[in-house]
């Protein structure tokens, strides 16, 4: 049943390259299929762009540094980024940022001009850490921080960038030392490389795109990783107990926590790193990304033992299936049918 519901689930999304991957307590299962030319052969070391999905890694990043001690998610961000500036009366915390609470815009105004002309391509390449941090340092929240949620491509950027300044480390470094390497992704990365990444294809599924360059957006987007990292990720989160680092586990106890609620009747909550609906079973969490050539998705379920990764090579279009899919295969014991909302 497994295998057809997986099928079924590739059979659902048009693009170049879809990979769907299941785990159910600690059994694995893999699917993959496509339009293009090549024979569906899925292979372990071939990483895909994770785009916003790379923010539940900067969440537990978050959540790490604190449980070590580092930084605590209170402390204003520019404590961090500009030492002994005044925060003024209602200062930017480090979780604002990540909970798309910091009243900073989706982007820095200023980059639009760089980017539009590579909107399709690269749009963040040339616009660089100095100068997002440089935006920070000069932005206005649009109303004081913690007050409304606003998705923040942005402030999830500038946490990043407080991130390393407060330990020291470049976040690519970071990263591995506090995540990667403690959860056993060695498959995982925020660079490029060629050869080892998959490609991406515009809207119309022929036309390849180049490797996502997220210029000093590396928290907010840059994680590529295979399918099988994907779910060696998301079943620490089913059960942090198995993971051998005692910092990393709790952690991962922290990303489960409720944060805050949204929505019609608050029906929908966020913690740290995800968004959280309910089920029957208990809550499921997840989180897409898109980049100018990919999509992906992460989910997972507790009270179901259920991870899912599901990875397309395609520019996400509106009226998209990709989502839909990943959420029904992740929910398919509801009795909506899992359907996403």
């Amino acid at each position: 049943m497994t295998g057809d519901r997986l099928a079924e689930a590739v059979a659902a999304v048009d693009a170049p390259d879809v990979v769907f991957a299941l785990s159910r307590d600690g059994r694995r299962s893999v699917r993959c299929g496509g339009s293009g030319p090549a024979p569906c052969v899925p292979r372990d070391e071939l990483r895909y762009e994770a785009g916003s999905a790379s923010k539940s890694f900067t969440a537990l990043l978050l959540t790490s540094l604190s449980a070590a001690g580092v930084v605590h998610g209170r402390d204003p961000a520019l404590a961090h980024l500009a030492p002994g500036r005044p925060a003024g009366g209602g200062p930017v915390r480090l979780v604002h940022l990540m909970t798309h609470t910091s009243g900073l815009p989706a982007l820095p105004a200023d980059l639009y001009p760089r980017a539009v002309p590579r909107w399709s391509s690269n749009p963040f390449q040339r616009y660089g850490p100095d100068r997002v941090v440089a935006a920070f340092l000069r932005a206005r929240p649009r109303h004081r921080p913690g007050g409304h949620w606003r998705y923040s491509n942005f402030g999830v950027s500038v946490l990043g960038h407080a991130l390393s300044a407060a330990a020291g480390a470049p976040w690519q470094e970071l990263m591995t030392r506090r995540l990667l390497g403690p959860l056993g992704l060695a498959h995982t990365s925020t660079l490029a490389t060629p050869g080892a990444d998959a490609a991406g294809h515009r809207k119309d599924g022929v036309t390849p795109t180049p490797p996502l360059d997220v210029g000093g957006f590396l928290a907010a987007g840059a994680i590529r990783a295979t399918p099988h990292d994907l779910l060696t990720f998301l079943e620490a989160h089913l059960e942090p107990e198995r993971v051998p680092d005692a910092l990393t586990r709790q952690a991962l106890t922290l990303m489960r926590r409720p944060v805050l609620r949204r929505g019609h009747g608050h029906r929908h909550t966020h913690s740290l790193g995800w968004f959280v609906h309910p089920t029957g079973s208990g809550p499921a969490y997840f989180h897409a990304g898109a980049t100018s050539g990919q999509q992906a998705f992460l989910g997972f379920r507790p009270g179901t033992g259920t991870a899912v990764v599901a990875v397309a090579t395609r520019r996400f279009r509106r009226g998209d299936g990709f989502v839909a899919a990943a959420y029904a295969l992740l929910t398919d014991d509801e009795p909506d049918g899992g359907r996403y909302r």
